[in-house]
């Protein structure tokens, strides 16, 4: 069964495209992007995400990430 988001896919589709867009325009490796959007998620969760909830949070989006990579 697929996954519904409760987002719009051209919301989404435009912030992400925002997000490549600055990273593009400030010329940056592929490390420094990743680490930069690492110290974005863990800002966001750190801040956002009720301290007994973020472990599952962080599982689920590493589960999502990994199972999203083409092999």
């Amino acid at each position: 069964m697929p996954i519904v988001s409760k987002y719009s896919n051209e919301r989404v589709e435009k912030i992400v495209q925002s997000l490549l867009d600055t990273l593009v325009d400030e010329e940056v490796s592929t490390d420094l992007a990743l680490m930069c959007l690492g110290n974005t998620l863990s800002g966001i969760i750190n801040n956002q995400v009720p301290e007994q909830k973020r472990e599952a949070m962080v599982k689920n989006f590493c589960q999502a990430l990994t199972q999203s990579v083409k092999k």
